[in-house]
């Protein structure tokens, strides 16, 4: 009888277990198929970078687009990259990538490679549809080296705003791994689809991915020529409820004005330091905390220059709207110039003039002086401006390049360069020994990397 009972407890526990059965092993055969139908798609990149007077290697990871080999990745990981060299799975030789472009504020870049006589490449599928929080995907990349590596896990969240300065991604969360070498690769659905591209992890378990149609449409301005983004030209903070109430505002939501760019597009429609802006032509905004101020930054950027836009505001606590032009946003970060002598400058974007506080985008701003370098020895200092060489005025990077480039550099010649609103005098003797890097060198930097494309 006792047996009778336990046969009849225990065959409901049997069948339960043999129809769970075929639901694990189908996900196992899912995620088998789609990591060896993506993986021939996953390079790992390597890239020689210059920083300061210093050369290091950077490894990442980059997904194939096309047969053809162009290849998207972070731009964190070509970033001042002076020769990139990629490698495929299941081939021998690797390849050195050309730099079409790279985008800081969405951490995308586009390589290529020539198969030349070698097959066509295995181009990996992108999604069309958007991510669900909760569905399954795969992050593929070499953390650490280690090509092809395959992670399970699921899309914890959408629309991360990360505080790092100038990215206007709203990424995907995903507790799929992502380590250090794995920036670059793909984050894809069971269907095999590629969802995004992986950027950075945040501890274990916590990784963040660039939306695979925000990749495609950065992919094609970077294909042909360069990003093209909105400007309004003020500093926002966010209006919270504290804030709020105690400006007598209310229920009210919005992004607070801290600051207007003389002569910006906003300057000339009229807004001022003090208003709050609440609504892009008709909708809502909203921005409690810092990381919210990212949905208002990314309707600018996508605004196309020159279209008018309409904006709500409140001033002294009375509504009202303006239309603005909006204009073309300027350089994030400027291009760098090395010399013989000990010292790097930079052009001074409004970006660099912003961050380091400077009072205007006149000279050519000294980003790095070697220890014990004739420059270093004449008192040069990192955040020095120079606006004179000689008898040659600097008002930009290229006039920098005319003036040292007239310089007898088998005699001592004279900076002027400003240090808050002190102008220094600085004699600098350039060593005999000090030379410019190798013409072949040169040349074979600038067949890996375009700068101008960037």
């Amino acid at each position: 009888m006792h047996d009778r009972a336990a046969f009849a407890l225990l065959c409901p526990l049997l069948a339960f277990a043999c129809a769970a059965a075929p639901p694990s092993t189908d996900l196992e055969r899912r995620i088998v198929t789609v990591a060896e139908a993506v993986t021939p798609s996953v390079v790992h990149i390597q890239a020689i970078v210059k920083f300061d007077d210093r050369r290091n290697e950077v490894t990442g990871s980059g997904l194939i687009v096309t047969a053809d080999g162009a290849i998207l990745t972070n731009e964190h990981v070509v970033h001042d990259a002076e020769k990139i060299t990629v490698s495929v799975p299941g081939r021998k030789r690797k390849y050195p990538a050309r730099l079409v472009g790279a985008d800081r504020q969405t951490d995308v870049a586009l390589l290529r490679i020539d198969h030349g006589d070698d097959p066509s490449f295995a181009a990996a599928r992108l999604s069309s549809d958007p991510v669900r929080v909760g569905q399954w995907v795969l992050a593929i990349g070499n953390p650490y080296g280690l090509d092809g590596t395959v992670s399970l896990g699921i899309v914890s969240a959408k629309g991360r705003n990360l505080e790092i300065p100038d990215l206007l991604n709203d990424f995907i969360q995903t507790d799929a791994l992502i380590d250090r070498g794995s920036s670059g690769g793909p984050l894809v659905d069971l269907d095999g689809r590629v969802v995004g591209i992986n950027s950075r992890g945040q501890g274990r378990g916590i990784g963040f991915t660039i939306p695979i149609d925000i990749a495609r449409e950065v992919m094609a301005q970077l294909d042909h020529g360069g990003i093209e983004r909105g400007f309004l030209g003020v500093s926002l903070q966010p209006l919270d409820r504290d804030l709020a109430e105690h400006l007598g505002l209310g229920e009210t939501t919005g992004v607070l004005i801290s600051h207007v760019v003389p002569k910006s597009p906003a300057d000339r429609a009229g807004l001022q330091t003090g208003d709050v802006i609440t609504r892009f032509e008709g909708r809502a905004i909203e921005a409690e905390e810092d990381e919210d101020l990212g949905g208002f930054q990314r309707l600018i950027a996508r605004a196309t220059p020159g279209a008018r836009v309409e904006l709500g505001y409140l001033r002294d606590g009375h509504a009202a709207s303006t239309k603005v032009e909006i204009g073309e946003q300027p350089k994030i970060e400027g291009e760098e110039v090395e010399t013989p002598v000990g010292f790097h400058v930079k052009e001074i974007t409004p970006n660099l003039a912003r961050s380091q506080r400077l009072t205007s985008t006149v000279g050519a701003y000294v980003a790095f002086v070697a220890n014990g370098s004739p420059a270093g020895e004449a008192g040069l200092r990192t955040g020095d401006v120079i606006v004179r060489i000689e008898s040659t005025d600097v008002a930009s990077l290229d006039e920098f390049r005319g003036a040292i480039a007239r310089v007898d550099m088998k005699h001592k010649f004279l900076v002027r360069a400003l240090r808050g609103e002190e102008l220094r005098f600085l004699l600098i003797t350039p060593r005999a020994t000090a030379t410019v890097a190798p013409a072949a060198d040169a040349a074979d930097a600038a067949a890996q990397v375009d700068p101008s494309a960037k």
